[in-house]
């Protein structure tokens, strides 16, 4: 019985998904475009500068757990570090370029 129930809710949605996806215009305004690739800009960098959080986060915790378990290796972990958390920094700062330029001049 519940196998039948699923079938047909699976039918059902279907079929209210496939006419809901044809009876869009085909047509759409240059504001459609614009909000869309802004809204794409928006994600991409939202995404980007949460990737570098969590990398220069991680970055950082492992460091420090190195400098906490070898305090004399504090010295070779810092240039590493800096550098890696520099080019962290660059590619979250490169998606935002490539971000900007989706969106190209608003208003």
């Amino acid at each position: 019985m519940r196998k039948m129930g699923l079938r047909i809710l699976g039918l059902f949605s279907t079929l209210f998904v496939a006419s809901s996806a044809f009876a869009q215009e085909a047509a759409s305004n240059e504001n459609d475009v614009a909000i869309n690739k802004a809204l794409a800009a928006a994600l991409a960098i939202g995404v980007a500068a949460f990737g570098g959080a969590l990398g220069q986060g991680r970055a950082a915790a492992a460091a420090l757990e190195g400098v906490a378990r070898n305090p004399n290796a504090a010295d070779k972990l810092q240039t590493p570090l800096l550098l890696s958390l520099a080019l962290i920094e660059s590619l979250v700062i490169y998606a935002l370029l490539i971000s900007a330029g989706w969106v190209g001049p608003l208003g």
